[in-house]
C-alpha cells in the first residue's frame, strides 16, 4: 500500500457496506407502489421503502424484495446516491414524499445514517427498520461509531480513489478491493453472486462516514433492528449498543454483513413483523 492509500485507509477505519447482486432497478415505482393483494381499504398494507448501503445498489434487496412482494407488499428499492447523509437523506425524502400512504422505511448498513434522517418527522413513515445498520445519534458520524469497539476489519480491504469534479472540487471514493470482497461482507452469499456484487460495486464518498448526523428519527418512531453476529464491517458489539439506546425490537442472525442477501427470508420476516405492529395496533 502506498503512502497516500495509507493515509487515507488510516483515516478511515470505518464501515459501511451493503452486498447484493449487480444491477439497479426500482421494484415499483414510487408513484406506484400502492397496496396489493392482502391489503384493504381500511387498513392498505404499507409500502415498504429499502435504501441500501456502500458498496452495492438496489438489487442487493432483490431476494427481501420477492419474499415482500410475495406477501402483498408494495415495495420500492430507491438508490442511494453515497454522498453523505444530509444529501442522500434528500434524495430519499423526495421519494418517500412521493409514496402515497403508510410507510415502513428499511436501511442496511450506511443506508441506517440516511433512513435516520431522512425519516424524521415524516407523518407517513409508521416504522423504522435497521439491517446491520447505523443509528447514529446527532453529531455521531459512521466512523465514530465503527470505532466505538474493536472488530471491523474493513480498513485494509478499503480501495480508495481520489477524484476531482468539473467545479475543482476534491475528494475520495471508497471501493472494496475485489479480492477480499466475500470475505469482507459476503462470507455466507454464494461466491458467484459475491464476485459479481464485487465488480459492480458502487463507491461511497470517504466524506460521507465522517459527516456528522443532524437528527434521529429512532427517538420517535419505532424501530427494529437486525443485528449481524459475523459482521467484520460494523461490530456486534458497535450494533448492540446502537440498537439498545434506541430501545429497538433485536433479532440477532449468525450472518455476515450482507445479511439481506444471506437470509432475505429472516430479513423480510422482521420488516414484516414491524408493518404489522405498527399498522394493525
Amino acid at each position: 500500500m502506498g503512502k497516500s492509500r495509507g493515509r487515507v485507509v488510516a483515516g478511515v477505519v470505518s464501515s459501511v457496506a451493503a452486498v447484493g447482486t449487480v444491477g439497479v432497478f426500482a421494484l415499483a415505482s414510487p408513484a406506484s407502489a400502492q397496496p396489493e393483494a392482502g391489503g384493504s381499504k381500511d387498513r392498505p398494507k404499507p409500502t415498504i421503502v429499502l435504501e441500501h448501503g456502500a458498496f452495492a445498489d438496489s438489487s442487493s434487496w432483490n431476494g427481501v424484495a420477492k419474499e415482500l412482494r410475495a406477501d402483498g407488499y408494495p415495495v420500492v428499492a430507491a438508490a442511494n446516491p453515497l454522498r453523505g447523509p444530509a444529501y442522500d437523506a434528500a434524495a430519499l425524502r423526495s421519494v418517500l414524499d412521493h409514496i402515497r400512504g403508510p410507510k415502513v422505511v428499511v436501511g442496511h448498513s450506511y443506508g441506517g445514517n440516511v433512513i435516520s434522517e431522512a425519516a424524521t418527522g415524516h407523518p407517513d413513515v409508521k416504522a423504522l427498520v435497521y439491517v446491520a445498520a447505523f443509528l447514529p445519534a446527532p453529531g455521531e458520524t459512521a466512523l465514530e461509531l465503527t470505532n466505538k469497539f474493536p472488530g471491523s476489519t474493513l480498513p485494509d480491504a478499503l480501495d480508495p480513489a481520489p477524484y476531482t469534479l468539473p467545479d475543482g472540487t476534491k475528494g475520495t471514493d471508497l471501493y472494496i478491493q475485489q479480492d477480499k470482497f466475500r470475505h469482507q461482507f459476503a462470507a455466507d452469499v454464494p461466491r458467484n453472486t459475491a464476485a459479481l456484487a464485487a465488480l459492480a460495486q458502487r463507491p461511497v464518498s470517504q466524506a460521507a462516514l465522517e459527516e456528522k448526523a443532524t437528527t434521529a428519527a429512532w427517538k420517535t418512531i419505532p424501530t427494529w433492528d437486525i443485528i449481524t453476529t459475523q459482521d467484520l464491517n460494523i461490530p456486534p458489539a458497535v450494533q448492540r449498543f446502537m440498537a439498545h439506546r434506541a430501545h429497538a425490537h433485536t433479532t440477532e442472525i449468525a450472518a455476515s454483513h450482507s445479511v439481506a442477501v444471506s437470509h432475505p427470508h429472516r430479513v423480510a420476516q422482521v420488516i414484516e413483523q414491524a408493518a404489522h405492529t405498527t399498522t394493525h395496533h
